[in-house]
Order: C-alpha cells, then structure tokens, then sequence
C-alpha cells in the first residue's frame, strides 16, 4: 500500500515480497512510525480486530468471490486497498488520486469501481488528528482483550472494508470466512453508552467524525511537537518598551539600556525621551554638546543644566533659538551666566512657564525685565539668592505674568514690601509664595490677605514680622495648609493658639527656634484636628509635659520634631516612640537610630575591625 500512495509510485522489491506459503515472522506495531506507508490510521471497530486469514481458495457452495479472476499479486493490492478507510476514498484522500492516475492495475480498477461507494459505518481517526501521541504498542495480539483506557488503540491487524462497488453484498460488506470454509459471524455491535461515551470523547479533543487527509510523511502523526519559544521582550510593540524605558533616568537609557543593542539604542534615541533633559551636575555637558542635543531633537519642552559650569551664555542661546517650544528652564548656581541667556531664553521661547535661576549672581533686573513683558504664560519663578535683583524688576514680572502660581525668593536683600504688594494685586492665582530672609515686613506681608488660593506660605527669618500679621493671614487664607514660620524670635504660644485654632485646613506647621513653651503644643493638640506635622525643634522652653500632652490629645499628628529641645528627656521619648508607633518622633538620638536601620536594610555591616 506503501509504494502505491508513495509520491514515486515505486513498487516493492522482488525480494522484499513475503514467499508463498510462508508465515512471516511478527511486525512490532509502533504506531505507524515504521514503514513506507504514507498513512496512519486508527481504525476503531464495534468489536477488538480478528487475525487475518487467508484469502479462500474458493467453495462450490458460495458464490464465487471477486477476487477469482485476479492474480496474486493484483490480489495483495486489492487487499490493502479495501483495509482502508472510507475517507481516502473522498476528493481529498490520495487513493482517489492513484485510481484516476493509471497506477493502479485495470483488473484492480474494474474490482474496485467508482470511488466514494463505501460503507459509512465505520469511522476512522487518524492517528494524531484527534487522539493524543501514544508511546509503540506492545500489547499481544488477542481478539477477545478489551483495550484499557488510556492505552494504545492501534489494532493488530486492520479489518477488511466491503468493496466499493461491489454487487450482490448486503449491505455493502463483504463476509469473512473461516478456515472451514463457513462464513464468520459478524461482529457484535457495539454497546449505546460505549458509543455515546466514545463520542463525548472524540468532542472533548475536539475531533471530527471521518478521516482527515493523510500526512505526507509517516511519522509527522506521532512526533511530538517542538517545545514554544523563548518568550522575548523584544517581541513586545515599540510604544510598550518606549513605555518602559520611559520610568527610566538620563543616566539609566543612555549608559544602560542604549548599549544592550542596536534596537534598543534606537529606542533610546526616541525624540520623545529628548522632551525633558537633566544634565544637571554634569561637567562634560558643553555648549557645543547642548547645541548637538539641540540640533537632534528641537522639541525639548524642559532642561536642567544646574551646576553645569562647563555652560556659556552661547550654548543657552543657541538651545532657545533651536528650542521655541521650551516650558521649563532651570538653571541653579550657574555663576558665570548672566543677563544674555535669560533674555535669550525670554525672547526665543515665548510659551516660557517655569524659570528657576537661582544663585546666580550675575542675573539682574534686565533679565526680568524681558521674562516679564514677553513671557505672558510664566507660571512659576525661583530668583533665590541673586542678590542684584530688586523691586524694579520684581514689579514688571508681576504686572507682565498675570498667571503666576509660585514664586519663590531668598536672601534678595534688594526686595522689600514694594515687590510683596505688587504680586499680592496682580498675581491672584498665586498659590505658594516665599520670601525668605527678604528685606519684608508685617506691612507689606499683610497685602498676602488677597490671596484667597494661597496655600503654602514661607516667612523664615523675617525679623519685623508680628504676631497679628500672621494671625490675620490665616483667618482670612482659608486654604492654607502649610506655613513655615522658623527663625521668627518674636512669635509666641498666643500666635500659635490661633493658628490652630483658625487654621481648618492647616497640616503643616514649622515652629523652629521661635518664643514658644509647652503651651503652645497643649494649644496644637487641643485645638487642631488636621495638623499632622509640626517641629520646634531649638525651642528651648519646650519639656516633656508639653511633648506628652500633644501626642496623647492629637487625633491626626504624625511628626514631631524636638531636635535640640534640651529639656525632653531621650527616655521620655523613648517611652513616647514605644506608645504611638504612628508619631515619628525626631530627635538627636531617634534620626541616629532610623538611619542605621535605613543603613541595615539597604546590606550595610558595621566594620568589625579593631581600628574602627
């Protein structure tokens, strides 16, 4: 059957062909893995197979059969071509193909008749088409051993099929005899639930009733399959891996990720990681590296340069003029800028919001001049510690940028209530607002009252500040919520008795070396039920009767600071930290004590030499 259903169409050898009257010796059935067959069937039957017998040499009693006028060796083919199932006989099998093709013997064709006239009781699985991949069959050939479950159902010897065509058969079947010359009973069938079962199998796998088209190599239907493979990352679509790369750092992309390959340094290389830069700290950044950066991607949108002293004023102008689109510029303690890049970065990236520029001592009111009458969107302003600004150009900045939200100033000797005023009535989104160690007192600080959305307020070290001022800014900003009042002598336990109880949105209180006793802290836990942060640290007057009494009548206090407060007892707190795990206590002693466990966690050993 082999060489028939074969691509070649090559007949067997002379000498391969069983001799007449011989037994041959027994064939290990391994699952069809074995032999130039070109097909592997399963053939389930309403009863296990019986053993082949010989073909009669005929009765005078019976009929004669259709295999007389044949020869023997006519007789094989047609044999194993009536073993096979109804499906080849279908358009798609091969055995269609080979009776059209002229291989097969005419005598055989006129046997065998049109194709597609076969009997539909039996059905026939391909081995592997629905069936799951069983190890060689190994059981003995027995005609009455009912099969396991589980086990291989590869038949010892398939059953003869009736003749396609065939005339003066019931049924369409052709009876076998036995070596007595009496024809066999057929087979009993099969039980209904045996059938109802074999077919709720056959769903669950998932196969078809009938024959598939045969495989083209025998052995295709038992391998096993390859094993998957390897999932890799590089399998993910681009705007996944850029959605990764994205949470990684400047440093990360560009010495890490962008040398793993070629792939992913051009990932790396995506304009949407040249939005927003920091080079801060970077001594190797130049201005011709910024003007290359500037050159590649011209839609950056943010860029740090602090502490990069290796930057002119040409390398900022060359970025703004390359970079319209610029929002965000910051540029801290770059002394050897000046006016020149501020006034390019003014004029060449109108939509400008945030400028922080702090330290920088060459930076004067010519800069601001231009921030404020070209940069209408201006947002958010940091002049900390440039000490030759002054009120002149503080004013222009706040009647030119109507939309300032933050504005932060240090140590600017120069600014004094004038700049305080002019904000207060221009600015009215203004929502943080410091002015620490300026040359501003209680008269220009009571303009703040206007801010109705001001939140955050500092007035560290503001010598000429009272007590009423502060009061009467947080009972008129309902929405403050921090202020930072450290280094002021003058505010008292008074003061701070109102701010707790006025401030209903307050969370954050910094008392640091302000006239303050335990009163005060008496006051903040009896009073206020949202602030959650409060320090007075160097607070002389502050004990453990007041540090007690706030952490047992605060609801919502979750730090303490008593740095320095030389009379809290440590073991006061200790006792403290040990009833209200929920309180961060902060002392000389507790900071030491969270930072070697910080340090433990992170693999730090003490060094147990004997010079440490």
């Amino acid at each position: 059957m082999g060489h028939l259903l074969s691509k070649e169409a090559r007949s067997l050898s002379r000498d391969r062909r069983r001799p007449r009257g011989k037994v041959p010796p027994p064939r290990s059935r391994s699952c069809f893995l074995r032999g130039p067959c070109m097909l592997c069937f399963i053939v389930h039957g309403a009863s296990p197979p019986a053993p082949e017998q010989p073909l009669p040499a005929g009765d005078p009693l019976l009929p004669p059969p259709p295999y007389v006028s044949l020869t023997a060796a006519e007789q094989r083919v047609a044999r194993r071509l009536l073993r096979l199932a109804p499906a080849a006989w279908e358009p798609p099998g091969r055995c269609q193909h080979l009776f059209f093709s002229g291989l097969l013997p005419s005598p055989v064709r006129g046997l065998l008749g049109p194709p597609g006239e076969v009997s539909s009781e039996m059905v026939c699985k391909r081995k592997g088409a629905g069936l799951p991949a069983c190890p060689p069959c190994k059981q003995p050939r027995c005609a009455a051993a009912e099969p396991e479950p589980g086990a291989c159902q590869c038949p010892a010897e398939p059953q003869l099929f009736a003749l396609p065509g065939a005339a003066g058969e019931s049924g369409g079947a052709t009876a076998r005899q036995s070596g007595g010359g009496q024809p066999a009973s057929p087979p009993p069938p099969a039980p209904q639930d045996e059938k109802e079962q074999g077919r709720e199998e056959e769903k669950e796998r998932g196969g078809e009733a009938g024959c598939e088209e045969p495989l083209e190599y025998p052995g295709d239907s038992c391998r096993e399959l390859p094993p998957p493979p390897t999932p890799d990352i590089n399998q993910l679509p681009p705007s996944i891996l850029l959605k990764i790369f994205s949470n990684l750092s400047l440093n990360e992309r560009c010495l890490s990720v962008s040398l793993v390959c070629k792939y992913w340094r051009d990932l790396c290389l995506d304009f949407q990681f040249w939005k927003q830069l920091d080079l801060s700290s970077r001594q190797q950044v130049t201005d011709e590296l910024l003007e290359k950066i500037a050159s590649r991607s011209q839609n950056i949108t943010e860029i740090n340069i602090s502490d990069c002293r290796n930057v002119s004023d040409t390398g900022v102008c060359i970025l703004a003029i390359k970079c319209p689109g610029l929002l965000r510029y910051t540029a801290y303690r770059c002394k050897q800028l000046s006016d020149t890049s501020i006034i390019a970065v003014a004029s060449q990236c109108p939509l400008l919001q945030k400028v922080h520029v702090g330290n920088q001592d060459r930076l004067t009111d010519e800069g601001l001049k231009q921030l404020g009458s070209k940069c209408r969107e201006l947002k958010d302003i940091h002049f900390g510690q440039c000490y030759k600004i002054s009120d002149e150009g503080m004013i222009i900045i706040a009647k030119g940028c109507l939309k300032l939200q933050r504005i932060y100033m240090q140590e600017n000797k120069l600014v004094t209530d004038q700049s305080v005023k002019a904000f207060a009535e221009h600015c009215p989104e203004l929502q943080y607002v410091g002015f620490m160690g300026c040359s501003v007192t209680s008269k220009g600080v009571i303009h703040l009252t206007n801010l109705r959305n001001l939140s955050s307020l500092d007035l560290r070290h503001i010598t000429e500040l009272d007590n009423e001022t502060v009061m009467e800014i947080v009972k008129r900003c309902k929405n403050l919520n921090s202020l930072n009042l450290c280094l002021n002598w003058i505010i008292n336990d008074r003061c701070v008795e109102v701010i707790a109880r006025e401030g209903r949105n307050l969370k954050e209180l910094y008392l640091v070396s302000c006239k303050i006793t335990d009163y005060a802290l008496i006051a903040i836990g009896r009073y206020s039920m949202t602030i959650e942060t409060v320090d007075v640290g160097w607070c002389k007057e502050i004990t453990d009767r007041g540090a007690t009494q706030i952490a047992q009548r605060s609801k919502s206090l979750r730090y303490l600071g008593l740095m320095r407060c030389d009379q809290v007892n440590e073991a006061t707190v200790e006792q403290l930290v040990q009833q209200y795990p929920h309180i961060t206590f902060s002392t000389v002693l507790q900071d030491c004590k969270r930072t070697l466990e910080r340090a433990y966690q992170m693999g730090w050993t003490p060094n147990m030499s004997s010079g440490s």
